[in-house]
């Protein structure tokens, strides 16, 4: 069975990006907005707890789970080739 790449890279980058957005809004409902990088701002340039760093953070992940997503579907389809 073939991965189609399109979709799922689609899928992953979507579900990434919005797993950040969330994860941000998710940390300024209990602790409130801060300037303070998390671990992720590191990775992402401009993200921080903050509205406009959710958003820069939800940018960010959507096209890093889109390259990866596109990555893993394609060697998943390399090495998913029958053998015979």
């Amino acid at each position: 069975m073939k991965l189609n790449v399109k979709a799922f890279a689609l899928a992953c980058g979507i579900i990434w990006g919005l797993g950040v957005f969330i994860l941000a809004w998710w940390v300024m409902m209990f602790e409130g907005a801060t300037k303070d990088l998390m671990g992720l701002g590191h990775i992402y340039r401009g993200f921080n707890i903050s509205p406009v760093g959710s958003v820069i953070g939800l940018i960010w992940a959507f096209f890093d789970g889109l390259i990866g997503g596109t990555i893993f579907a394609w060697l998943y389809n390399l090495l998913a080739k029958p053998k015979f």
